[in-house]
């Protein structure tokens, strides 16, 4: 995973684990991986991973059983998609807004765009 500098890592964290459990890799009721694993597969210190799973948590889009690990909650999925769209419009699309006016991008332009961007990177094969 590539981190980017305008971001606190733990709120990356958190929208890795929100992405997967919006493209179903992780569906509601799953363990997760443990705070170590997730650590280690990302290269990240474990108190980051921890940091995210607490924001994860506040958000009720995890939960800890005890001593048996981490859990999608069962709307976690919902959960992501109101957060994630909210911050987005709030944060990013003012930016986007702002650099479709400034390089005169059309919306067929960016139709066509977005159609093939799905095409290519979500869309499965024979779908």
């Amino acid at each position: 995973m590539e981190f980017r500098d305008n971001e606190a890592i733990y709120l990356q964290i958190a929208a890795y684990a929100g992405e997967r459990i919006l493209l179903g890799k992780w569906p509601a009721d799953q363990k997760i991986p443990s705070v170590r694993e997730l650590a280690a597969e990302l290269q990240v210190n474990p108190n980051t991973v921890v940091r995210a799973y607490e924001f994860l948590q506040h958000k009720e889009v995890i939960i800890n059983k005890r001593g048996i690990g981490f859990f999608i909650t069962a709307d976690a999925r919902e959960r992501v998609m109101a957060y994630s769209r909210e911050r987005f419009m709030t944060n990013e699309l003012p930016e986007f807004f702002r650099n479709i006016y400034l390089l005169n991008i059309s919306m067929d332009e960016l139709r066509e765009s977005y159609e093939q961007f799905k095409a290519e990177h979500y869309q499965q094969p024979g779908a």
